[in-house]
């Protein structure tokens, strides 16, 4: 008999970019869906943000894109592999056929009970990472499983669990959308929480260290005062270390910049921030030029740290500092304008020594804060802001070419 001919895959199940079957196909403003792990690569690769466009149609795409889940198309691509027969299946990747095959609640509860057994932990972890990683509805439905959340932080914080059991269940616990009140209830019943992700955090391996910030981020948007308030400064320096590391995703660099501008406020946090290295950190990554939303989320930790006395110090005293600061005045967007000179401000009304108002004048920050005092793409706020700095300061700064008479008639020395 003659062998039964391979399948030929429906060119609208495959991904435009990968040319193969589609896992977890989404889809952008355009209307052409991608499978999401491909999609997700492109946008990330580095490029201008305004430089980013839908691969097919070049059509631009906004900067904070969100990627809508094509669960019709999903279906239709379940349904066609299910409908093969087991000679069509040659043409069919075997990884691709079991991502995409159907999965029953009972699998789920299989796995998180052998995810409590020491003996099958390990591997039942693994197993939930990699059926909820690349899924919607998967992750929808262990998201709705009963105890899910308290099985992945029993495991997160338990004395017995080995190192690998430990980041796979962060990695589970950062895939998932885990709402408020279990945050809440995680912080509550776990007292060595700060302790069991500080050790995630000193992973050597990069992904790992990438979920428990994306987890920590999580925790400082919702958690207790109290607990932020406690936090050891080993957890902070962890973070910091995400911030710095040139080997992390954009999207944990993201994550953690979130954490610590949410921290800043409770206790001695921004003193233990700083501390840690925090304002070096980010001035490298300023001087990096990065996305125009990792910018944005720097300066507004460092205008945080910046309004305690340490984090002041810590700038000026960076040789690139002010300089860098002063150099994304109008020149990443208007919130990062307005951040930035919100810095300077600090800077100016708090650490204003004769060395740095020097610094300021010859980096060109002075003649920055004259552009955004005139500029039309400048908020009103920001406005005030960059001439309460040159007011301040106009007696040291009257040479400098960017002051007109008339500004300098309105404060004489």
């Amino acid at each position: 008999m003659a062998a039964m001919a391979p399948a030929e895959v429906p060119s609208y199940f495959l991904c435009p970019i990968s040319l193969q079957l589609m896992r977890d196909p989404v889809t952008l403003p355009t209307g052409i869906s991608y499978d999401r792990a491909a999609i997700s690569r492109w946008l990330a690769a580095p490029s201008p943000a305004p430089a980013r466009t839908c691969p097919v149609t070049r059509e631009p795409l906004a900067p904070e894109l969100q990627l809508t889940p094509n669960h019709t198309l999903r279906r239709l691509i379940v349904s066609w592999i299910a409908s093969l027969s087991p000679g069509k299946h040659a043409d069919v990747d075997d990884e691709v056929a079991a991502a995409l095959r159907p999965v029953h609640r009972e699998e789920l509860t299989s796995l998180l009970s052998d995810a409590g057994k020491a003996h099958a932990q390990v591997g039942a972890l693994k197993k939930l990472g990699e059926l909820v990683a690349e899924c919607e509805d998967r992750r929808a439905m262990l998201e709705s499983q009963d105890g899910v959340f308290d099985v992945l932080s029993r495991v997160l914080t338990g004395a017995s669990a080995c190192s690998t059991a430990r980041e796979e269940a962060v990695g589970v616990l950062a895939s998932l959308r885990i709402p408020q009140q279990e945050l809440v209830r995680v912080v509550s019943r776990h007292g060595n929480l700060v302790e069991s992700l500080t050790a995630v955090l000193r992973s050597p391996n990069p992904r790992s260290r990438a979920h428990a910030v994306r987890l920590v981020r999580s925790l400082a948007d919702v958690a207790v005062p109290a607990w932020m308030i406690g936090l050891d400064q080993d957890l902070l320096a962890e973070v910091v270390r995400v911030v710095r590391g040139r080997d992390m995703p954009a999207r944990a660099t993201k994550a953690a910049l979130h954490a610590l501008s949410a921290l800043c406020p409770y206790g001695r946090n921004r003193v233990k921030i700083v501390g840690a290295g925090a304002v070096a950190a980010l001035v490298e990554l300023l001087l990096d030029e990065p996305e125009r939303r990792v910018c944005e989320l720097a300066l507004a930790v460092l205008d945080r740290l910046c309004t305690c006395a340490e984090g002041r110090a810590e700038l000026v005293a960076h040789a690139a500092g002010v300089a860098v600061v002063g150099k994304k005045v109008l020149r990443v967007s208007e919130a990062a304008t307005e951040r930035a000179v919100r810095v300077l401000r600090s800077v100016a009304r708090h650490a204003a020594t004769p060395a740095v108002l020097q610094e300021m004048a010859q980096a060109g920050v002075v003649g920055k804060l004259c552009l955004a005092m005139r500029s039309e793409l400048c908020g009103v706020k920001t406005k005030e802001k960059a001439h309460e700095v040159l007011k301040l300061h106009s007696r040291v700064w009257r040479s400098s070419p960017c002051l007109s008479p008339k500004f300098l008639a309105l404060y004489p020395s």
